[in-house]
């Protein structure tokens, strides 16, 4: 029996679709968060940054960090993995990374029009039309996100589906029949090309890996062992950066011959940033003189390291709910809550990140009470550059040693 990858829209009772399906022909249900469970024990991150990643939200420090392609490389090759089975059904966005060249997976969309999914998330959750319809959309939003970035598509386009199921139309046990019988169905027995496919799609995800895991960030695809990478961004030496590649990419079992490519946006804005994991990458620094927290932003950089500015307490705040970094550089004097009352909330709410206060108005008590309250250091303007970059790499290497127990 073949392997069923299962998508579909929140409130159009496609989980209600899926577990019949699985109980109907006895098959295994592996949904994301049974694949974002099994990342991030390989990664040893939290789910939650993984389950981030699959809301199609992007972190400020992606360019420097690659943290969206380096995630989903790894749900790329625990995917990869269970295609190699069958009797299962793989449900959810991650559903999204089983390549169509797999012709004996049965590809199913669950949807249903609008105001029928309204109507039941009203029911569902007990709140009013308006507060139904932006729970929808927002996560519409991420599917439409998600699915973008995998397929460059949108999640709704019947062409990237063999079976699509509009609810509003069809019972649920229509569906579960319609699904079972196409699952059935002599168009999906595995072939030489498909089964080939499988190893493939394996062989890619693997190299991926690897190189993610030395910190680049290229395309990679397979065909029979000869692995091909595209390179996306302009590369400053781009010979020394392919032969690179190829040496890392073909220490991957299976790997026969690899080749490197320039793809379409190698030729745009923006430069091939190899990731350094002995830098910071999230940087957030928090200064209200914009024109010298840029600056500093702008030479930080240059020397590899990732950062992004806010300019008040508040901002600071809002962006450290919604995306932790790991080292903060905080400016004390601020309108509106001070850079003390900010350093304090920290230490209640996010121990792990690292606060180094610069700041050009402090006193000696200012300091006395930022150490206290467990800043990493006291810096005083005008601090020379590579002085506060040493500070923000022994900052990172402290969270690094947590991060192993030491």
């Amino acid at each position: 029996m073949p392997m069923i990858r299962m998508f579909g829209g929140t409130n159009c009772r496609a989980e209600e679709v899926c577990a019949g399906v699985v109980g109907a022909l006895d098959y295994e249900l592996l949904d994301d968060r049974y694949v974002v469970k099994q990342a991030s024990e390989r990664l040893g991150i939290p789910e939650n940054k993984i389950t981030r990643i699959l809301s199609g939200r992007v972190s400020a420090f992606n360019s420097f960090t690659h943290e969206r392609e380096r995630i989903t490389s790894w749900l790329r090759l625990i995917v990869a993995e269970l295609t190699a089975g069958d009797k299962v059904v793989l449900f959810g966005s991650c559903s999204q990374l089983v390549p169509a060249e797999i012709s004996h997976v049965l590809s199913v969309c669950v949807i249903a029009d609008i105001d029928y999914r309204i109507d039941l998330a009203v029911q569902e959750h007990g709140v009013s039309k308006k507060e139904a319809r932006r729970i929808v959309q927002k996560d519409d939003d991420s599917r439409i996100l998600w699915t973008d970035y995998i397929l460059g598509k949108s999640p709704w386009d019947s062409d990237i589906y063999d079976v699509f199921i509009p609810t509003n139309q069809v019972e649920v046990n229509e569906a579960v029949e319609l699904i079972c019988d196409s699952a059935k169905s002599d168009t999906l027995k595995a072939t030489e090309a498909s089964l080939q496919a499988v190893k493939d799609f394996n062989l890619a995800a693997q190299v991926e890996v690897m190189l993610g895991k030395a910190g680049h960030n290229v395309g990679v695809s397979a065909k029979q062992g000869k692995v091909t990478l595209t390179i996306n961004k302009h590369a400053i030496m781009l010979s020394r950066l392919e032969e690179e590649l190829k040496r890392t990419a073909v220490k991957v079992e299976g790997v026969r011959e690899v080749q490197t490519e320039v793809g379409p946006d190698f030729y745009q804005p923006g430069v091939y940033r190899q990731f350094n994991f002995e830098l910071p990458s999230r940087v957030l620094l928090v200064d209200d003189e914009k024109e010298f927290v840029q600056t500093l932003s702008e030479r930080l950089q240059v020397r590899g390291m990732g950062s992004t500015v806010v300019h008040d307490g508040e901002q600071a705040l809002s962006f450290i709910a919604e995306e932790e970094p790991d080292v903060m550089v905080l400016d004390l004097k601020m309108p509106g809550i001070d850079g003390i009352e900010v350093l304090r909330r920290i230490r209640q709410e996010h121990q792990g990140i690292q606060v180094i206060v610069l700041t050009g108005h402090g006193s000696k008590r200012d300091e006395e009470t930022c150490m206290k309250l467990g800043a990493f250091a006291y810096l005083q303007k005008p601090v020379d550059i590579d002085k506060l970059s040493q500070t923000m790499q022994e900052a990172y290497r402290r969270i690094q040693s947590k991060g192993r127990g030491d």
